[in-house]
């Protein structure tokens, strides 16, 4: 090999480094526009199913289908936000101004009243002993500027909507030139595996995404009938949150319950804590914990495992290794990603022995 070929492999080389380096940059800048295509597909996903019930039992045409789909996810999504507004409203006027004095008042006054039960109980506790140092650790005008950071989402929430909406649209009506596109770039080798192993993942991804608003409805509706049972404020807004929040694999569930023994504790601020505050967030607690047992050891398996047509261990282990990859992205991912893999290893991989047992169902 003389010195020209030499520098030659060496500038080829560094071209490709500039082009990958490039090409990284380039996804980054348009991360937003990946958001919306991800969220696209999705959304694609649930809808084939209610497009197929809508032509084949109601006899819709396929556009009109589509149409209809599409409205009802967005009188759904923006259903879901309208249940915010409350909430978001209740704070707009004075959120130039925020009260934080008023905030930190009520962080002693719920202080002073933990600790008083704590002393009655003969139970010392140091941290709650001196609130006042406590709260010199803590930001509170940082609140103003996160309730200003939902505001700002809220009012570009409508941008991503429309964007999502109208991609989604083209997917569904043009999924037949995107099939032939595909098609003429696949190798014709492998074309039938190929088309197999994608028809395969968007049936069961359909099912896997349905079953997860599925699953949420049944959160919500059970978290609404504790939080109405023992009458706190803004009860639909708090139970879609922690529903929503329920979508996280297992780190979810001990956030909405920390949420709800916040938000208990401070909407009986002025009643008496040890006969009022402490035992009615006791109770919500206990109604949260009887829920969260229904859905991990009935709701959530049951969905799951049919959904994706795995057990419910492989499911466990599955995102318990996502969440120690890549955190809580890797716990959301986790069960999708699965599923891909076992249908791509079944495909093309039929005959391979562990293949067939980790597929076995699919």
């Amino acid at each position: 090999m003389n010195s020209r070929e030499i520098s030659n492999g060496i500038l080829r080389a560094i071209f490709t480094i500039v082009l990958c380096c490039l090409f990284i940059y380039f996804l980054y800048k348009i991360q937003t526009v990946i958001v919306y295509l991800i969220v696209s597909l999705i959304l694609t996903l649930i809808a084939n199913p209610i497009i197929r019930f809508l032509q084949r039992r109601l006899k819709f045409g396929y556009n009109f289908a589509i149409i209809v789909t599409l409205v009802f996810f967005v009188a759904l999504i923006l259903g879901l936000f309208a249940t915010l507004i409350p909430l978001i409203s209740s704070q707009t006027d004075n959120l130039s101004s925020l009260n934080t004095k008023e905030i930190e008042k009520n962080f002693v006054l719920l202080s002073d009243k933990i600790e008083l039960f704590l002393k009655s109980h003969g139970i010392k506790n140091n941290l709650m002993s001196n609130p006042e140092k406590l709260l010199s650790k803590i930001d509170f005008t940082s609140i103003t500027d996160l309730l200003n950071s939902i505001i700002s989402f809220v009012s570009n929430f409508s941008v991503g909507l429309v964007s999502v909406i109208f991609i989604t649209f083209f997917m569904l009506r043009d999924k037949d030139v995107f099939i032939k596109a595909a098609k003429w770039l696949m190798p014709d080798a492998h074309e039938d595996k190929i088309l197999n192993s994608v028809g395969k993942i968007n049936e069961l991804l359909s099912r896997y995404f349905i079953g997860l608003i599925l699953q949420t409805v049944i959160i919500f509706v059970l978290y609404l009938i504790v939080l109405l049972i023992f009458g706190i404020d803004n009860a639909i807004t708090i139970a879609l949150l922690c529903a929503v929040l329920n979508i996280i694999p297992y780190l979810g569930p001990i956030i909405s319950t920390a949420l709800i023994i916040i938000i208990s504790l401070l909407s009986n601020i002025n009643q008496d804590f040890q006969t009022v505050a402490l035992p009615t967030t006791i109770y919500i607690v206990i109604g949260f914990s009887i829920v969260q047992f229904i859905d991990n050891n009935i709701t959530q398996p049951i969905i799951a495992s049919n959904s994706v047509k795995s057990h419910p261990l492989e499911i466990f282990l599955t995102i318990l290794i996502g969440g120690f990859l890549f955190g809580i992205v890797g716990m959301i991912i986790a069960v999708p990603l699965l599923t891909i893999l076992k249908v791509i290893g079944k495909e093309f991989f039929p005959d391979n022995k562990f293949i067939r047992i980790f597929t076995k169902g699919i």
